[in-house]
C-alpha cells in the first residue's frame, strides 16, 4: 500500500527499533511507497512512511531490494557528495564510502551479506542513516 511521506524532523531523528517477522507488511508499503516516487526517489526508510522499524528498500539498477536490520559490516574509500531527500527540502553536503559490506534479512528473514559500490552503496548508507535518526 503506498503510504505518506514523513516530513516531521522530530520522527525521522528517533532511531529505529529491529524489525520482525510482524513488520514484513512495512517492506511491501516501503516497495509500493517507493514506485509511487520512483521518479524522484531511490531509496526509502521505514520511518520515511512513520514506522520506526530498521527496513529500507533501495532501487539497485532495475531492482527495488528489500533489506531488513540491515547493518554495514565494513566500509572503505570515504568521500564527500550532496545528496537529497524526500523527506527534506533541498540538498545538502553529506560524507559517503565507495564501497560497503552490508548483512541484512531479505522478506522471507533470510539471511544475505552483499557488496555495494558507488551509487548503490551511497543509497544504502543514506537510507541505513534514517535508521539511525540520522538526516544528511
Amino acid at each position: 500500500m503506498i503510504k505518506s511521506i514523513n516530513h516531521n524532523l522530530t520522527s525521522l531523528k528517533k532511531p529505529s527499533t529491529p524489525a520482525t517477522k510482524a513488520d514484513l507488511a512495512t517492506a511491501t508499503n516501503l516497495l509500493d511507497t517507493l514506485k509511487a516516487h520512483q521518479a524522484e526517489c531511490v531509496g526509502m526508510a521505514a520511518n520515511m512512511i512513520g514506522v520506526h522499524k530498521r527496513i529500507i528498500v533501495a532501487q539497485i539498477g532495475p531492482f527495488a531490494l528489500a533489506m531488513i536490520n540491515p547493518k554495514i559490516t565494513a566500509q572503505h574509500d570515504p568521500y564527500q557528495t550532496t545528496e537529497g531527500c524526500l523527506s527534506l527540502t533541498g540538498h545538502r553536503l553529506t560524507n559517503r564510502f565507495k564501497t560497503i559490506t552490508v548483512s541484512y534479512l531479505d522478506q522471507n528473514f533470510k539471511t544475505h551479506t552483499g557488496d555495494f559500490s558507488d551509487f548503490a552503496a551511497q543509497i544504502i548508507q543514506h537510507e541505513i542513516d534514517h535508521c539511525n535518526g540520522i538526516l544528511i
